[in-house]
């Protein structure tokens, strides 16, 4: 692959790809439900908002990922090709703290309880690990996000602590779970 742009990800039932401009109004829609937003450090943004970070996340794939990176992938239903979420890997907001890459995902309410946020991360953290060569990949999430908690051990994460001790620019952080996967136990995973 030469480039992150051109990556393509299928799984069973789900196809993962990078963004293209004509995901965006698809793309905004998902991001209009307050509902989904609510374990994450964002709000619902008027479209010229989110067109300025729609072009920052299509700029993104520029970046290699041998250095600072933070990529964010569409996710589709494979049989209807109907958009669903998105998944993403990179710098977190902690990185001067945490400096490991972080794995995240959003999935749309209408799809939640099928299991579709555990295939595409399966299917991302296996392209981290083996195609882009990462060593470490960390997970943040609200204790009260039980479904997201169960989501990150799925994966095979293990809870290292709950953050605490961050700026005041970073307080949304204070008291997430901290989860971390090494390469190496990937390995062993079945």
């Amino acid at each position: 692959m030469n480039s992150i742009k051109e990556l393509r990800i299928k799984t069973n039932r789900l196809i993962i790809r990078p963004y293209i401009e004509s995901d965006l109004m698809e793309s905004f829609e998902l991001m209009q439900n307050k509902e989904q937003l609510k374990y994450m450090p964002m709000e619902v943004m008027t479209l010229e908002e989110y067109k300025d970070l729609f072009r920052w996340l299509i700029a993104s794939y520029e970046n290699h990922y041998h250095g600072d990176f933070k990529y964010s992938f569409a996710i589709f239903l494979k049989e209807t090709g109907k958009f669903i979420g998105w998944c993403g890997v990179g710098n977190n907001d902690c990185n001067a703290y945490y400096p490991d890459k972080e794995i995240y995902y959003l999935i749309g309410e209408d799809y939640w309880g099928n299991g579709y946020a555990t295939e595409a991360m399966t299917a991302l953290i296996d392209y981290c690990f083996n195609t882009m060569k990462l060593k470490r990949l960390i997970a943040f999430a609200k204790p009260e996000n039980i479904a997201s908690n169960r989501v990150i051990q799925k994966l095979g994460f293990k809870f290292q602590h709950f953050l605490g001790g961050l700026p005041e620019e970073l307080n949304f952080y204070n008291g997430e779970s901290y989860y971390l996967l090494t390469k190496e136990e990937y390995s062993q995973m079945d």
